[in-house]
């Protein structure tokens, strides 16, 4: 017996006001795999995630959540299950452990008092990305890079078993970039969530078990990294050349620095 998505979107329509900014998309997502959604700026790629997250009211379609309409979940329960990440957050004068305790209020809410396995899963999602050495400073006083992590433990403290994230590698140098994508693709494959993300960088994004991938008239293809290759829908989408190497199993978007001829 196949089991349902977790997460998926059927027929969706988005946009503001008059303005339609995708329509018609369907799609997908398992527990277990790590969805990377790409494309040109503008494409719509946060909104569709703001969407997905029940941030964004759609004009048109559905959007479902463990088999069930994503608008009938009460708040908490949905909050439970899925957890997000914005692409920016506000800067917090609370202090890192306090941020990434927020995350931890669908469970027990906001009058209840933490329990141990509240502390225990802050201090799992502070190790996780690195943050723990600033969990008395206040986030104010952190770098970009260094609030961007601790926000990541945010989401992740929820433990949900869906994770969405608008660009997670945001702020970050390469190296600590290179550990949000090691950290996504566990949180797939041993923890079995269901991990959707935008990633700018298309090296990083290639690092995905699958690929959702946007152009600006829509939704290019949603399959693996394999089809996306094949299909050469990242040229599709940037409306350019992309060249894609192999280097050791590794896929990595080569710059095509030479002026393209006809």
């Amino acid at each position: 017996m196949v089991e349902p998505p977790i997460l998926s979107c059927r027929s969706l329509t988005l946009g503001y006001g008059a303005r339609v900014v995708l329509q018609d998309v369907s799609l997908a997502f398992s527990a277990g795999q790590w969805s990377a959604v790409v494309g040109p700026n503008g494409c719509g790629k946060s909104t569709l995630l703001r969407a997905l997250a029940g941030l964004a009211r759609p004009l048109a379609g559905a959007i479902r959540l463990h088999d069930r309409d994503l608008a009938s979940w009460p708040r908490r329960e949905r909050a439970r299950r899925l957890a997000w990440l914005a692409q920016s957050a506000g800067v917090s004068d609370l202090t890192g452990t306090e941020v990434v305790g927020l995350g931890r209020f669908a469970h027990g809410g906001w009058l209840a008092a933490r329990q141990a396995q509240d502390d225990a899963a802050v201090r799992r999602a502070m190790l996780a990305t690195g943050s723990l050495d600033w969990s008395q400073r206040r986030v104010s006083s952190l770098s970009g890079g260094e609030r961007q992590r601790v926000y990541l433990a945010r989401a992740l403290a929820v433990e949900a078993p869906v994770l969405l994230l608008d660009e997670p590698t945001a702020h970050l140098d390469p190296p600590h970039q290179e550990d949000v994508v090691r950290l996504l693709r566990d949180q797939a494959r041993t923890r079995d969530v269901c991990v959707v993300s935008a990633i700018h960088d298309l090296s990083l994004a290639l690092a995905a078990d699958r690929l959702v991938v946007m152009g600006r008239h829509g939704l290019v293809g949603h399959g693996t990294v394999h089809d996306a290759l094949a299909g050469d829908w990242l040229s599709a989408a940037f409306e350019t050349r992309v060249d894609i190497v192999d280097y050791k199993g590794t896929h990595l978007w080569r710059p095509a620095l030479e002026p393209q001829r006809d």
